[in-house]
């Protein structure tokens, strides 16, 4: 009988990340339904893959703690036995422009959406099983250059970055490292702060007409964590519906 996988999903309370664990347990995978402060909304998550069959488990860790991911991976290995996949989604995006920026929000970001990755692949390159695939998370943003974008694109830069340079490292160990960057989905970290206005102009960017969805997002996830993907690897995968 072959063994279960697990996955562990960053960010995965609400958004993107609840809608990635929802569609990894219905592929038959265990997952870990991280969350950092919205443990309601994680249970929701949690409750819902259990009554469509589906195996999961809510962890709370802080992945802007140097030790959070770290719990993840002991949470994961005590639960269901080991990690086949790992999904870092979580991150945060404050605009404005670099002359504005103050250090606070520079720190902050560069802890969640740089560091944080970084450390979940340290940790998945230490302790993902043989044949694993990691999964991060950049922005179509890498690439519009707009203007606001400064910090969180230059985090997400570095994302890309180490997941060519991870594919590498662990390609001997057929571990696959990938990474999707969504263009505008519409969910509470795009639309906040945004007016009705900036919403309807990004839209007209897109030439398919219409912010995309978590489960567009999901379905991607989907595919790199499974074994059609196997040749898929060190790539980044623009999601926006051809924005850019």
């Amino acid at each position: 009988m072959q063994k279960t996988r697990t996955a562990i999903v960053t960010g995965a309370s609400r958004g993107i990340g609840a809608a990635i664990a929802k569609r990894l347990a219905q592929e038959g995978i265990a997952v870990i339904v991280n969350y950092a402060r919205g443990k309601d909304a994680a249970d929701e998550v949690v409750s819902a893959i259990e009554a469509a069959g589906g195996t999961a488990l809510a962890v709370q860790a802080d992945i802007g703690d140097p030790a959070g991911m770290a719990a993840l991976f002991d949470a994961a290995e005590k639960a269901f036995g080991g990690v086949d996949i790992l999904v870092n989604n979580a991150g945060m995006m404050k605009l404005s422009p670099i002359a504005e920026t103050e250090e606070a929000q520079f720190e902050r970001q560069l802890v969640v959406n740089l560091g944080g990755p970084f450390r979940g692949m340290r940790e998945a390159a230490r302790r993902l099983n043989d044949g694993g695939r990691i999964i991060n998370f950049s922005s179509s943003v890498v690439g519009f250059y707009q203007p606001a974008y400064g910090v969180y694109a230059a985090t997400k830069a570095g994302v890309e970055a180490m997941t060519h340079i991870l594919a590498k490292e662990l390609g001997p160990r057929r571990i696959t490292v990938n990474a999707v960057a969504p263009g505008p989905i519409d969910t509470e970290l795009f639309t906040d702060g945004k007016s009705a206005a900036q919403i309807e102009a990004i839209t007209k960017l897109v030439p398919l007409g219409r912010l995309g969805q978590p489960d567009d997002i999901a379905g991607l996830v989907a595919f790199l964590a499974g074994p059609d993907s196997q040749w898929v690897n060190g790539q980044i995968i623009r999601a926006n519906g051809g924005a850019i």
